[in-house]
């Protein structure tokens, strides 16, 4: 699943969300209804937020092992790379994480599976961790979450696409 599933089924889950997935027992109600444009579900974007966030501009990389200086997170979780394929992240894949306690985290490292080459593209994002086990749970609950749920601040996604130094 890449970025683009993500933000296609984020705005059609806020759509049923917003506007009401069932139909009224009136139809008269639901003919006004039908007829009315439906506002637009909120684009998703990438960044940092007030309360959560990722310093991506001092990235280091020794080897396998990508270092970022500073991540802040509200709650326990994970920091985790998304790899790139055809120009485009992975959401359903991964290639490495590395668990990050509740504040600020300095010089948090994240050794990827494979060396990466100068210049390869990766999304790096918050998950948090859900259900507190320290056990990244990378497990799909229904078309875009997975348990250990992406970081938002409203639509927001807490999450860059970096090249590798």
């Amino acid at each position: 699943m890449t970025l683009t599933h993500l933000t296609i089924g984020f705005s059609i889950l806020v759509a049923l969300v917003a506007c009401g997935s069932g139909t009224s027992d009136d139809p008269a109600q639901n003919a006004d209804t039908a007829s009315q444009p439906q506002a637009a579900a909120p684009e998703i974007v990438l960044g940092n937020g007030e309360a959560n966030w990722i310093i991506v501009e001092d990235v280091s990389r020794d080897h396998a092992t990508l270092t970022f200086s500073e991540v802040r997170i509200d709650g326990n979780g994970w920091l985790v790379l998304h790899p790139f394929k055809d120009g485009k992240p992975v959401g359903d894949l991964y290639v490495g994480h590395t668990y990050i306690e509740d504040g600020d985290n300095r010089n948090v490292e994240i050794k990827l599976d494979a060396e990466p080459a100068a210049g390869d593209m990766f999304l790096v994002m918050l998950h948090r961790d859900v259900n507190e086990n320290q056990k990244f749970d990378f497990v799909f609950v229904d078309e875009v979450n997975v348990l250990d749920k992406a970081v938002f601040e409203d639509s927001l996604m807490i999450a860059h696409a970096i090249p590798v130094p």
